[in-house]
């Protein structure tokens, strides 16, 4: 039996549907589950649904729980980690700092100030969980959900022992999302993507060896997709291929779409827009959108009375417990991950990078498949992000804060939207708001 911890257990939603994957499996439902928060009350509120639907299933598996990592990680075969660190206030600051200076963050937890400083909240708590995993739990392998994917995985890869993988959802739901588009069953899709995280491209999506890539450019002009996913229709017109990350998103990693309040109105759906398929969530376009929905969801958890959770259990999409089954039974399977380019998996992007590619996944365990040259105009947006993950890593690792100004300088939004000497008074401002989550850059 496998031996799964769960870091960052506090949330009842993610965790729940992560142990339902797992569960879902019969050679994975006698697996011990450890569930690990700094939070022992949300800690507590996973914990009671996890037993329960182990004793609805009346599956083998146990589960325990714990606020001390280091006793969860021992003996463990799989890290799965949802951490975050610091809650609403640093990230508030990570977000309304730079909208002081004209620098429009939907969300800005992967790239841009929010992003950039994000990871240097958070790679310090993550380097500790990989020391603890290097001496309690040497061989065991660390899926990481938390954000932001590439600089932090990129980043233990570096300093650590730790085999590490990325996981996000961004491909399954793109891909959910395109099918939709061109109206076709997600389930008779191929596809092969590749990139970085929120930036990766679907090269081929086909249906009966059929591609669907005409119908897409046919959705483009319907208003109503349109309107779903105005930045990656836009992309795909001005760049031939359709992108991973939601629109929302991803407009705030290119230098085209957020230095203008009224492009940004533009392209915000009407009031009544409903969440679309994929999870398609355009109407989190304004700045600050992902912040209000994260306070939202925080204040909902705290009072969600746990007797109202579906103890039923299902299979998502999400990657982690089918990379955990392949392995323990060698069933051989394909996912899309973040891993190290040290193989040259994408060749025409630097060696070091932390790539979205596709992977194969054993007995043996996570192989990244070889992609070859992206399309130059897709690879030259990508070199554009990189560069900043590149700053930001070192800046996170060597706590160098002429590193971390030079990874915000060199941010295609914030480049866009501020000057030089603009961008260092922005981050005078937030490592001044955010000392107590820096203390190494105080």
């Amino acid at each position: 039996m496998a031996t799964i911890v769960f870091l960052g257990a506090g949330s009842v939603t993610f965790a729940r549907n992560l142990l339902g994957d797992v569960l879902s499996y019969p050679a994975l439902a006698d697996s011990d589950v450890v569930l690990m928060d700094v939070d022992a009350d949300a800690l507590e509120r996973t914990a009671s649904v996890a037993r329960a639907m182990v004793d609805a299933g009346d599956y083998d598996a146990t589960v325990e729980a714990t606020t001390d990592r280091r006793e969860a990680l021992d003996g463990a075969d799989y890290v799965l980690c949802t951490i975050g660190v610091g809650g609403t206030d640093p990230f508030e600051n990570e977000v309304e700092i730079p909208r002081e200076y004209g620098v429009e963050q939907a969300v800005g937890d992967t790239l841009g100030p929010g992003g950039v400083f994000r990871a240097m909240r958070t790679l310090p708590t993550l380097l500790d969980v990989a020391r603890d995993m290097e001496a309690v739990c040497p061989d065991a392998l660390l899926l990481n959900y938390t954000n932001p994917m590439a600089i932090l995985c990129w980043a233990l890869d570096e300093a650590t022992d730790v085999e590490v993988v990325g996981l996000c959802h961004s491909v399954q739901h793109t891909a959910e999302a395109i099918a939709h588009y061109a109206d076709v069953d997600a389930d008779d899709l191929e596809h092969w993507v590749a990139g970085i995280n929120h930036m990766a491209w679907f090269f081929d999506a086909e249906v009966d060896g059929e591609s669907i890539y005409p119908a897409l450019h046919e959705a483009a002009a319907d208003d109503e997709h349109y309107t779903a996913d105005p930045v990656r229709f836009e992309l795909l017109e001005h760049f031939g291929y359709f992108v991973t990350e939601s629109s929302h998103h991803l407009s705030e990693y290119l230098p085209y779409f957020r230095t203008d309040a009224a492009v940004v109105e533009e392209l915000t759906p009407p009031d009544a827009y409903e969440e679309g398929p994929g999870g398609i969530t355009a109407s989190w376009m304004p700045t600050g959108a992902y912040l209000e929905f994260y306070r939202g969801m925080k204040e909902w958890q705290a009072e969600r009375d746990v007797e109202d959770v579906d103890l039923s259990v299902s299979r998502s999409n999400e990657y982690a417990a089918r990379i955990i089954h392949a392995i323990e039974t060698d069933t051989p399977r394909r996912v899309n991950a973040n891993v190290r380019n040290h193989g040259g998996s994408i060749t025409n992007l630097p060696d070091d990078a932390c790539v979205e590619v596709p992977c194969l996944v054993d007995g043996t365990g996570v192989h990244p498949c070889s992609v070859g040259d992206l399309p130059t105009q897709l690879a030259s947006l990508i070199r554009t992000n990189v560069a900043v993950q590149e700053q930001a890593v070192e800046a996170g690792l060597e706590r160098d804060e002429d590193a971390l100004r030079r990874a915000i300088k060199l941010d295609p939004l914030a480049g866009a939207a501020c000057t030089l000497d603009e961008l260092d008074a922005m981050v005078d401002d937030l490592l001044a708001a955010n000392a107590d989550y820096l203390p190494e850059f105080a």
